[in-house]
């Protein structure tokens, strides 16, 4: 293979293309601007390292905006969190305050009557299945218990007290 290597520039080419001007063009109007005068608008390298530069501070500011709004939920949710805690921790003691109070003997005496059983001096009873209501002054009736309202008048209770009932 051949290698070829480029000519040499002579000096008889002009260095530069000259475009015609208007007023060596027969018939131009003088007034028009030189479009060769005009500067070329495009991409230049210093145009793209200064769009590049701009987009990445853009992209800079909305990934920190973005850690910013992730580190402020975060925060709510930990706040979240000691709320939820506090409220667990109150509870908490209520059901230790709970566990204590149950675990008394007054306690587990009460709820054992409730099944039938009591204390060591303690007499159990109950009502037969088909026993009848009890009368209207047996002892422990609503109709005898102080404070209970009656039919009776003071007077009458004074003189049956005194001379006895009267029938």
């Amino acid at each position: 293979m051949f290698r070829r290597t480029p000519q040499r520039p002579t000096d008889d080419a002009p260095d530069e293309v000259r475009s015609p001007r208007p007023a060596d063009v027969p018939g131009a109007d003088t007034t028009e601007p030189d479009l060769a005068s005009l500067p070329i608008v495009g991409i230049t390298p210093r145009r793209l390292a200064a769009l590049l530069g701009v987009l990445l501070a853009t992209w800079i500011i909305i990934v920190f905006a973005r850690q910013v709004s992730e580190a402020a939920a975060a925060t709510g949710r930990a706040e979240t969190m000691v709320t939820a805690n506090a409220a667990r921790r109150a509870e908490i003691a209520g059901l230790e305050r709970e566990l204590d109070r149950i675990q008394e003997p007054r306690y587990v005496l009460q709820q054992a009557r409730a099944y039938g059983l009591g204390g060591s001096k303690e007499i159990a009873f109950r009502l037969a299945p088909g026993a009848p209501p009890l009368d209207e002054h047996a002892p422990g009736s609503a109709a005898s218990r102080v404070g209970a309202s009656s039919s009776v008048s003071p007077l009458e209770r004074w003189l049956t007290l005194l001379f006895g009932p009267g029938d």
